[in-house]
């Protein structure tokens, strides 16, 4: 089974919280999964980085602040790979690049067109977990390139379905989806099952659980997606052709 996890900055924000996905993913590994982790940047790492930007140059270019806002899930990357290795576990982290992601090379806002995707399968081969860092790839002419807001569940949808995994799941800070912001209204309906076209429609009205452009690649290529909390251990929404 080929299983595609995605954790969310809340979900990585310290050490701990980054052990306790580390935990959760071996734990699968171990079982027999292999496993493709996509990371986003921590915390408030990436309003951190727009910040110290525009504090040097607050009209500095899109490439140039692609290549700069990139670093952010590198980090994680690399802490997520260390942490499963710290458990015992191998594990690899690759930039988006490094895994293979093509875009149409629109810096800030690139769209996946392809995946090169021998490396990945090279390394789960080698009975290694791949830590993929989210939100980027590599333009027609060999630049990095983002992939705008929500970058990274686009990359572990992408991946889903161009290595035809089994499970897609997108670890956040609440247990699946409701039909309100269950932090606002305590009274909120978590969704056990929801359709794409329903899940879009929330997302037009505010929900910001996931984003718009990976609900829409997850229905064109018929990937089901799990949204589960990082913390509880609760069922989750499922998001597919469920209507």
């Amino acid at each position: 089974m080929l299983i595609v996890q995605k954790y969310g900055g809340s979900s990585l924000a310290d050490s701990g919280r980054i052990l306790s996905a580390a935990r959760r993913i071996t734990r699968l590994a171990q079982q027999g999964a292999q496993m493709v982790v996509v990371v986003s940047a921590q915390g408030d790492t990436t309003d951190d980085l727009i910040a110290a930007a525009g504090q040097i140059n607050p009209r500095g270019s899109a490439r140039e602040m692609d290549a700069y806002m990139a670093a952010g899930e590198q980090l994680s990357a690399g802490l997520m790979a260390m942490a499963i290795g710290a458990l015992g576990y191998p594990a690899v982290s690759l930039t988006g690049w490094q895994a293979g992601l093509h875009t149409d090379g629109v810096h800030g806002n690139a769209e996946i067109q392809w995946l090169e995707d021998s490396r990945i399968r090279q390394e789960l081969e080698q009975g290694r977990v791949v830590v993929v860092a989210g939100f980027q790839g590599i333009g027609p002419n060999g630049d990095i390139t983002t992939l705008g807001r929500g970058g990274s569940d686009t990359t572990a949808v992408a991946l889903a379905a161009f290595l035809q995994a089994d499970m897609c799941q997108i670890f956040t800070d609440v247990d699946g989806v409701y039909d309100r912001d269950p932090r606002r209204y305590p009274g909120a309906t978590r969704f056990g099952r929801i359709s794409y076209d329903r899940m879009l429609r929330l997302i037009e009205n505010g929900a910001q659980v996931l984003h718009d452009r990976s609900v829409e690649l997850a229905k064109r290529h018929g990937i089901c997606l799990e949204v589960l909390s990082a913390f509880t251990g609760a069922p989750g929404t499922l998001v597919g052709p469920l209507e």
